[in-house]
C-alpha cells in the first residue's frame, strides 16, 4: 500500500464583491477557487492544491513549504 504524506497549505480566503468567496493559496502559483459559502471554498481549493500539485510533478517541479 502506498503511504500517503499529509501536506498542510496556507491559504488566504476573501469575500468576493459578487457574493460567495475568493480563496488562493499564495504556495502554488496560479492555485486559486472559489465558493458560494466558506466551506464550499475551503473544500474547492483542497481539490485545487490536489490538481495543482499532481500537475507540478509531472513537470518536476519543486513545491515550497513552510
Amino acid at each position: 500500500m502506498r503511504k500517503r504524506q499529509v501536506l498542510n497549505f496556507p491559504v488566504i480566503l476573501e469575500p468576493d464583491e459578487t457574493g460567495g468567496f475568493v480563496v488562493i493559496c499564495p504556495l502554488i502559483p496560479g492555485c486559486f477557487s472559489q465558493g458560494e459559502t466558506v466551506g464550499e471554498a475551503l473544500a474547492n481549493i483542497c481539490e485545487a492544491n490536489q490538481l495543482c500539485l499532481e500537475e507540478m510533478a509531472m513537470r518536476g517541479e519543486e513545491v515550497s513549504t513552510l
